[in-house]
């Protein structure tokens, strides 16, 4: 028997049929191991010692492939052909050392493009060794992330409370955006004006022309500024006879687009179906592990994460044979086209995503396919088949134009294209993000020089310039591509942890930076600049481009990195979080304090006139304060010039004749019933919450009015009698009866709920026992250790959760729940607190120590040469193992060893004192 490692389940049955029943084929879902989410997980200091952890998960399907190769004889690794797919086999094999699994058996590794059964039986008549330079360049990322993760982080969190977490690749992608905002804020528009005339020949046909020199001047596009200058030419033409001078038409050839990498297939998707580059990878991750086609699942495209646009021979003959059946000889080149690859790294620059099948047609395969499916398969099929197209023939007419009024001598300029030989743009042509007026693509008349025009019409037109558009999914993708910004399987994650993290938001397809984002990149630019730096960021993808060729030693990169960088965290940490806040609002100043039309200072305090504004954090974030607080309580949101940030009348309320407002507030905008002078002394004004969903620039009266109705009353309990109501609360909408809240699922909507609903709801919350209550006792979570502390539970309170750690506790701000907040997340809420006086430690708690059993392994135990692991001791997690640091002359030599629970637990509280926990984030 031989055993088979894949990733997905769907894969795993998929070539179970194709090889037969002397294989078995197993899934590990992914990868089984990663470094533990607390510090000494990756040691600076022992030569960048790396710990894994099995994943709880990953635990029972381990087990399944130990068993199974009892009764084999050979281990065939066919996990993806990428650096990740490179690690989950050598994680597998590791994880297989480690439990004795592994006697005799013949070890390889096999790779294929395409989930087909010609494909994987291919593969297995051509195994390999894994490639220790590709492991090792995944070593090397996960190090670097996970130490930048775990060391800046904390800091941000320290120095810019209500901050998130940095990490290395996503702090420069936004980066991007929010540099992009500041062009925008900056920019000054400049007039300037057009003059365009419509003609005539003398058979009547009409063409335009544009205005591009006057008096022996050439005119350039920004040159008349003033609307005189336009009056003046303007004048001009109106009296001018306008004759040919010169018709000259250049023949032109336009090429066919390679087929799709990971980078093209994301930008392209986006523009043409709206898909974000997540949803994209999905959907392809579907199509390459197989579609039910004719009682066969099969692969429909090849493998998604790639840099390479070659494509198989095969494929090649495929495409051409399609071609000339649906268009005709004349459509098929002389020659099969050949496409250079762009990729830095030649060992992930596989073959270009492609149909498996070529004569799989989108219109055959929509009845297999969902909607999404069929849109993405039918975009790479045809980028495909076009790649192999014959060139479009173009011809491109210039035609100059004079037009002599008086003395003067003015010149205009008509430009056209025709499409003589449509080729591949009868099948396809590639979108563009930022459109705009192509007079090339006009067709011209007929016309010949010395020809006598007529004047029909003419435009004279008033234009700005405009700043650069924000940049959408695809144009940033686009943009991390060409300055070396990532790779291709990280491209979609990047985009999406800006989104998730509320440090970017998606408005008509463009990305927005939000004061959050802008904070965290100006903190990084002033503090951590070269870490930010684009230059810096792609240099450091060429290092570990350079590691996966077997060129340089992952450790010494990391040696190069942690040496400077460590340095400038150091530089930071004496620094008060005033001093740091004085940086940014220098700043970030012209987009915090927008000037005032009255031309009055910008920072004076609107509501006391005394104070000024400047920046101030709290636990939800950077917002805008007044200098005499506490006797003025003026706040904002950073943008002064924001929607949110200043007052917008709704209407009225038709029940009160009040007005109904949207208003900004310290944490976030809101609307409110009326002002404080509409009500009594001591009463205050009816406000409501904005769901996190919506925008405030979005909401109407009618939205408003339903907000200041909640909460509202649903109806009676039928058991209890007493009322059921629905609200939005800190964790969104929700049903309360009596002292049970429970969250609305999806579908469920706060204002038209009804009774039924709500009391399932609520019986259900109720049936998951004490600690599905609002109220009441909560045991707690334990998710780690404080460093001096001792042990950090979350708990549910009666004003919310919270974090504890002896005897401190801290409130978990809005955007974490109690299953998100990270153990580094918790660590520094319970620091601040503490340096708030907010908490004073239970006596003794300084000297908690981490529980034995549950210690991270710091340093490795001794192993001969016969790579026999160490055993565990009883109450030692098995699951934990240090990679060994090698020299490169011994990267084939990669068993990790065991951690001894006696290592594990006699790592000194000096050593784990030193380090400061933090979320890695890559």
């Amino acid at each position: 028997m031989n055993i088979v490692i894949v990733e997905s389940p769907a894969k795993a049955k998929t070539i179970n049929k194709y090889l037969g029943g002397s294989y078995e084929v197993l899934a590990s879902f992914g990868h089984v191991r990663d470094l533990p989410a607390k510090n000494g997980s990756v040691d600076p200091e022992a030569n960048f010692q790396m710990i894994w952890e099995i994943d709880a998960k990953a635990a029972s399907r381990l087990n399944d492939i130990a068993k199974a190769l009892k009764g084999a004889n050979k281990l065939i690794l066919a996990t993806d052909p990428d650096r990740e797919g490179e690690a989950i086999s050598w994680h597998v094999l590791e994880v297989m050392k480690e439990k004795r699994a592994l006697k005799d058996h013949k070890i390889e590794r096999v790779v294929f493009n395409a989930i087909t059964k010609q494909s994987v039986t291919d593969a297995m008549k051509h195994p390999r060794e894994i490639d220790g330079a590709l492991v090792d360049a995944y070593m090397a990322r996960r190090a670097l992330d996970y130490l930048v993760g775990f060391t800046l982080s904390p800091v941000l969190w320290r120095k810019l409370p209500g901050a998130r977490s940095a990490g290395r690749v996503q702090s420069v992608a936004l980066r991007l955006v929010c540099d992009r905002e500041l062009e925008i804020e900056k920019f000054v528009p400049r007039e300037y004006w057009s003059l365009v005339a419509t003609l005539a020949t003398p058979r009547g046909e009409i063409f335009e022309a544009r205005l591009v020199g006057a008096d022996g001047k050439k005119i350039q596009r920004l040159d008349i500024g003033t609307g005189a200058e336009a009056e003046d030419l303007k004048k001009a033409i109106e009296s001018a006879d306008f004759t040919v001078t010169t018709v000259e038409a250049k023949p032109a050839r336009r090429n066919p687009q390679a087929p799709f990498t990971t980078s093209t297939l994301q930008q392209e998707a986006s523009r043409k179906l709206g898909f974000a580059p997540a949803h994209t990878m999905r959907i392809a991750q579907r199509l390459y592990e197989g579609i039910d086609i004719g009682g066969e699942t099969t692969g429909i495209i090849t493998y998604m994460r790639t840099d390479g646009v070659q494509i198989d021979p095969s494929a090649i003959t495929q495409a051409r044979k399609v071609i000339g059946e649906d268009y005709g000889n004349a459509y098929v080149p002389d020659a099969p086209r050949q496409y250079q690859a762009k990729a830095k790294n030649a060992q992930e620059a596989h073959e270009a995503i492609r149909p498996t099948d070529m004569s799989r047609r989108p219109s055959d395969m929509r009845r297999r396919l969902d909607a999404d499916q069929a849109k993405l398969y039918e975009l790479i099929w045809i980028r495909t088949v076009a790649s192999q197209m014959e060139s479009a023939e173009l011809e491109r007419t210039t035609v100059d134009i004079s037009a002599k009024a008086g003395s003067r001598l003015l010149e205009l300029r008509a430009t056209g294209q025709v499409v003589k030989f449509d080729g591949f743009l009868a099948l396809y042509q590639e979108g563009r993000d930022d459109d705009g007026d192509d007079e090339d693509s006009r067709r011209l008349p007929a016309m010949s020089e010395g020809e006598a025009l007529k004047r029909r019409d003419l435009a004279v037109t008033q234009h700005f310039t405009e700043p650069p558009p924000r940049f959408s999914e695809a144009s940033l993708v686009k943009r991390m591509e060409e300055l070396g910004i990532g790779r291709p399987s990280t491209y979609a994650s990047i985009l999406q942890v800006l989104k998730d993290r509320g440090y970017v938001r998606l408005d008509k397809k463009r990305l927005h930076g939000e004061d959050k984002g802008r904070v965290v990149v100006a903190f990084l630019e002033n503090f951590f600049a070269r870490y930010v730096e684009y230059d810096f960021t792609a240099a450091l993808e060429e290092q570990l481009d350079r590691i996966s060729n077997n060129e340089i030693s992952w450790q010494q990169v990391l040696k190069d990195f942690w040496r400077d960088f460590i340095g400038a965290v150091n530089d930071i940490k004496d620094l008060r979080v005033a001093e740091v806040l004085d940086v940014l609002d220098d700043m970030l100043g012209p987009h915090i304090y927008a000037p005032r039309e009255d031309g009055g200072d910008p920072r004076q305090c609107p509501t006391c006139g005394t104070g000024r504004l400047n920046l101030k954090a709290g636990k939800f974030g950077a917002f805008v304060g007044c200098t005499n607080y506490p006797e003025c309580r003026y706040t904002r949101p950073l943008a002064a010039d924001s929607e949110a940030s200043a007052d917008r009348i709704l209407g009225k309320d038709p029940a009160t004749d009040l007005d109904v407002i949207v208003k900004a507030g310290r944490f976030g905008p809101y609307i409110q019933l009326g002002e404080q002078k509409d009500y009594a002394e001591g009463e205050k004004p009816k406000r409501a919450g904005i769901p996190k969903n919506m925008s405030p620039a979005d909401i109407g009266l009618e939205t408003a009015l339903k907000l200041l109705s909640l909460p509202r009353e649903i109806g009676k309990h039928p058991e209890t009698g007493e009322p059921i109501t629905a609200g939005l609360g800190r964790f969104g909408p929700f049903v309360r009866h009596e002292k049970t809240y429970a969250s609305l699922e999806a579908g469920d909507e706060v204002f038209d709920i009804g009774l039924n609903r709500a009391v399932t709801l609520i019986a259900e919350k109720i049936a998951k026992g004490p600690s599905g209550r609002r109220f009441g006792a909560d045991p707690g979570k334990p998710i780690g250790d404080h460093p001096t502390l001792g042990t950090v539970a979350v708990k549910n309170g009666r004003y919310g959760a919270y974090v504890t750690a002896g005897g401190v506790n801290a409130t978990i701000p809005s955007d974490k729940t109690p299953d998100t907040i990270t153990l580094p997340e918790a660590i520094a809420l319970i620091d601040e607190r503490v340096a708030k006086g907010g908490g004073k430690p239970k006596r003794g708690a300084k000297a908690a120590s981490k529980p034995a059993g549950k210690a991270a392994a710091a340093r490795p135990a001794k192993a001969d040469a016969g790579a026999k692991a160490a055993k565990p001791a009883k109450k030692a997690p098995a699951k934990k193992s240090v990679a060994k640091p090698k020299s490169k002359a011994s990267s084939k030599a990669r068993a990790p060893v065991t951690a001894n629970a006696k290592t594990s637990a006699a790592k000194t509280p000096k050593t784990a004192a030193k380090k400061s926990a933090g979320k890695a984030s890559g």
